[in-house]
């Protein structure tokens, strides 16, 4: 199988670490984890609402990309930085996907301090 970058630009955040926005293998399209950057990569402070759904914005942003949308998604990790946080992260969720939902993944706790929220996501290529 062919590996294939997507391609910058288009709204995709930019990073400063060693990974790939997404790549493209077979069908499916995988996409790295997306936290609340700028277009330049640069980690952008607020709420946990406002961090969730600047995550949910720049994977859609990669799915755009792609030629795809939240409807192709088939499985989503999740992770939330306090358990304070779930019932907001469940609401945010629901204005992003509907069901079927994708088969997801949530783990609360394990962001440290930078962070409040990160999604990954794999969708289907049809």
């Amino acid at each position: 199988m062919k590996h294939k970058h997507v391609i910058s630009g288009n709204g995709v955040p930019k990073s400063h670490l060693p990974f790939s926005p997404a790549i493209r293998s077979g069908n499916y399209l995988f996409i790295s984890g997306q936290a609340s950057v700028d277009d330049e990569g640069n980690i952008v402070k607020g709420t946990f609402e406002e961090e969730c759904r600047r995550s949910f914005e720049n994977a859609k942003k990669i799915l755009d990309a792609a030629g795809l949308g939240f409807e192709d998604v088939v499985q989503v990790r999740n992770y939330v930085g306090k358990q304070d946080d779930l019932p907001s992260f469940n609401n945010i969720y629901r204005t992003y996907f509907t069901a079927p939902y994708p088969a997801r993944t949530t783990l609360v706790g394990c962001l440290g301090d930078l962070l409040k929220f990160e999604v990954d996501m794999v969708a289907s290529i049809k």
